[in-house]
């Protein structure tokens, strides 16, 4: 039986740009890049609340579909990450009564912020 959540791999064009953008966003985003892996790529992981999102050179999705990452914050986190969204001139929408936030990155990937009872 699993254990826990190890990892989330997106496909992405730009591992280091779309690191950049969970830094800008996230105060407690933690950057790392790995070695070669001896094909010219390099790892680049995201340490996200307690998630790692590992982030692999390739051609990313064409279209959003349903999938998304929901993350748990409070209210004041929430409208923080909306302000540093809106200055990376990423576009968010807010939905159920502003309790959801949600975001693409550059690669059709979706996320959610959700206000979390007591946040």
């Amino acid at each position: 039986m699993p254990r826990s959540l190890d990892h989330i791999a997106l496909v992405v064009r730009d591992p280091v740009r779309t690191a950049q953008l969970f830094s800008k966003v996230f105060d407690d985003a933690r950057i790392e890049h790995g070695a070669d892996d001896g094909d010219g790529d390099h790892d680049t992981q995201v340490q996200l609340g307690g998630v790692c999102l590992v982030l692999v050179r390739g051609t990313p999705p064409a279209t959003r579909n349903g999938d998304h990452i929901a993350f748990a914050m409070g209210k004041a986190e929430q409208l923080a990450c909306a302000e540093r969204l809106r200055a990376a001139g990423i576009e968010c929408l807010m939905a159920r009564g502003d309790s959801a936030l949600y975001f693409e990155d550059y690669d059709n990937h979706v996320f959610e912020l959700d206000v979390v009872e007591g946040g």
